[in-house]
């Protein structure tokens, strides 16, 4: 499950060639994600770790994280 969010998440991606010839990305419905990085390639993968902390940060404070594709990582705090 948490591996789907996480391609789901990232397929709404948007990258951005910036003037200064580095790579911006961020993923839309995410707030306060994004990437910077000298490569494509960098950006991708700074996008995927910045994500993966996005979601385990949101769910340590309790967010409600967005349900992407239908997939959803909110849990019952009681059964937990």
């Amino acid at each position: 499950m948490l591996t789907n969010y996480i391609q789901a998440a990232l397929h709404r991606a948007i990258y951005e060639l910036l003037d200064d010839g580095t790579f911006y990305a961020e993923i839309p419905g995410l707030q306060g994600l994004y990437a910077n990085a000298p490569t494509l390639e960098a950006c991708r993968e700074e996008l995927k770790d910045s994500l993966e902390e996005w979601i385990v940060l949101g769910l340590q404070l309790g967010h409600s994280l967005p349900v992407l594709d239908g997939i959803s990582l909110s849990f019952n705090k009681d059964v937990a």
